[in-house]
């Protein structure tokens, strides 16, 4: 296999490792990664573009899913953060008449 679709390939793994883990930092190194695989594969010459087309199909997937669940942890975080400023304020209510 070449080694430019190898590296998408593993790469690809890692990160969808990461996610299940939810392992933000993680998940911004391999995207970094990732990025530079996907530019080094359409780089790379090769007489095989099924493979080239699959493997860029399954990381596609991949940012779909991410960007999904990247979406429903921002709206935990920003529901934890309203509940905080809730709860700052009530305290200080409760500082004016305590």
């Amino acid at each position: 296999m070449n080694p430019a679709f190898q590296r998408l390939e593993t790469t690809g793994s890692a990160l969808r490792d990461a996610l299940s883990r939810q392992d933000w930092t993680a998940i911004g190194e391999l995207d970094q990664q990732c990025r530079l695989a996907v530019e080094e594969a359409m780089d790379a010459e090769t007489s095989d573009e099924n493979l080239l087309r699959s493997r860029m199909q399954e990381l596609l997937s991949l940012y779909r899913e991410l960007i999904a669940v990247c979406s429903r942890e921002q709206q935990r975080l920003a529901g934890e953060l309203i509940q905080l400023n809730q709860s700052a304020q009530r305290a200080k209510v409760y500082q004016l008449f305590g």
